[in-house]
């Protein structure tokens, strides 16, 4: 028999199924609580709350594990490029040699964005957020592919919108850098992969040949890796009850957009940066700091270090400082916002108060520092972050609309006045 949970109110006793996931992760399933009861949980923030089934990925924050698709988050950094793990995620394993290569091709075939999106730049007000751009531009997508709309596609015209999305993507962001620097833009090459193509839009020139460097190449791989999914956080949960109403992918993926951009989500490696310059305005001393940040009476709070979901450690930022110490030893650069923030790190991974607080510093710390290290100006970060988590975002509307999933719809607990009898507005 199937382990229940006994629950008792107003004198009568319901069992509540008991499911448990492959990774032996336990849930108590309330789905006919409110039929069998009247009363419904609160759980603000949903903290507690499994909204979906899902096979895509797996997070232990006490253990410190991420897995896409049962394949250590490690492995693959380590072995995958972006592409590969894109394709992973969406449609459930890793792609052969044949498949990578078609994938590739398809998404080739279809990074050129239509010539009148460049007409929202000229809209856009010169100092607009590149996130409210993003958020726009994505979504504007369903416009100039209206066939999207339709939530009865066949598979064929579904997996061509997906591709769609995936190629016109970089060529966006990129777009989105260059108008900001008030450069013209650089269209895609398909001689190249996924991530050069992009870096080759973002960083070449109309006046000359570039050749991206190998290890510049290698590190945004693996940024974009770490970044592809996260499980149910605020954005997917966002891009899932969105597309749960039958809205088009791209009009999810732009809600998504828009709750990644809010600075308690997708803006962390931002502020790590923020907090390294306002350390270096006060005159670099990173002792003061890491004092104040030691001080339970001070306000000061160091960014970039613990993190909210990983209790012990946070596995993606072990990965990502060895492509960090490669990206400053490779460009040789001299910030002082950077050796600050080495200065920060070695007392982190040092100082007993942070080792036995276990606030090491987290892959927001070290994208941040890369992303600087490359010459992207801070407001671009979580513009990059929405990149990698693409895929993610894909896999997860896609899973959920093949699983035919009821539309989202949260209940409350009513707080409100009672019974009020309505005013004339002479008399009020």
């Amino acid at each position: 028999m199937s382990e229940t949970a006994e629950l008792k109110l107003d004198g009568k006793s319901i069992q509540l199924p008991v499911l448990e996931g492959t990774e032996n992760e336990k849930a108590i399933d309330i789905s006919k609580l409110r039929d069998q009861t009247g009363y419904v949980t609160l759980d603000s923030g949903f903290k507690n709350t499994g909204a979906t089934k899902s096979a895509i990925t797996f997070l232990d924050g006490e253990q410190g594990i991420l897995k896409y698709r049962g394949y250590g988050i490690e492995e693959l950094a380590e072995k995958s490029t972006f592409l590969e793990v894109a394709y992973l995620l969406i449609y459930g394993n890793l792609p052969t040699k044949t498949e990578i290569e078609d994938f590739q091709r398809k998404i080739s075939r279809h990074t050129l964005v239509h010539e009148d999106m460049k007409k929202f730049f000229d809209g856009f007000p010169s100092k607009s957020h590149p996130m409210g751009q993003l958020s726009s531009l994505v979504c504007s997508l369903s416009s100039f592919y209206p066939e999207s709309l339709d939530p009865h596609q066949t598979k064929e015209e579904f997996e061509l919108t997906i591709i769609k999305l995936l190629a016109k993507m970089p060529t966006i962001v990129s777009w989105i850098y260059k108008k900001s620097l008030g450069h013209p833009v650089i269209y895609p090459q398909n001689k190249y992969d996924y991530v050069t193509n992009f870096l080759y839009m973002t960083f070449g020139q109309r006046t000359e040949e570039i050749t991206i460097d190998p290890v510049v190449i290698d590190a945004m791989n693996k940024l974009l890796i770490l970044h592809a999914d996260h499980e149910q956080n605020c954005s997917t949960s966002t891009v899932r009850i969105v597309g749960s109403s039958d809205c088009n992918l791209y009009a999810s993926i732009s809600a998504g957009v828009s709750a990644l951009w809010g600075p308690l989500h997708g803006g962390a490696n931002q502020a790590v940066i923020e907090m390294l310059e306002k350390i270096k305005n006060d005159g670099g001393d990173v002792d003061k700091w890491v004092n104040k940040a030691k001080d339970k009476n001070d306000s000061f709070r160091l960014m970039g270090f613990g993190h909210r979901v990983y209790k012990n450690f946070d596995p993606r930022a072990k990965i990502i400082k060895k492509a960090c110490d490669d990206i400053l030893a490779k460009l040789g650069i001299n910030d002082p916002v950077l050796d600050i923030a080495k200065k920060l790190e070695e007392v982190a991974l040092n100082d007993p108060y942070f080792v036995d607080r276990k606030l090491y510093p987290n892959v927001d710390f070290y994208s941040g520092i890369i992303y600087r290290a490359l010459g992207f100006p801070t407001e671009m970060f979580t513009v990059l972050f929405a990149l990698g988590r693409l895929p993610g975002w894909i896999a997860q509307w896609k899973e959920m609309r093949e699983n035919k999933e009821p539309i989202g719809r949260p209940r409350q607990i009513y707080i409100g006045e009672k019974d009020r009898t309505f005013v004339d507005i002479a008399s009020r």
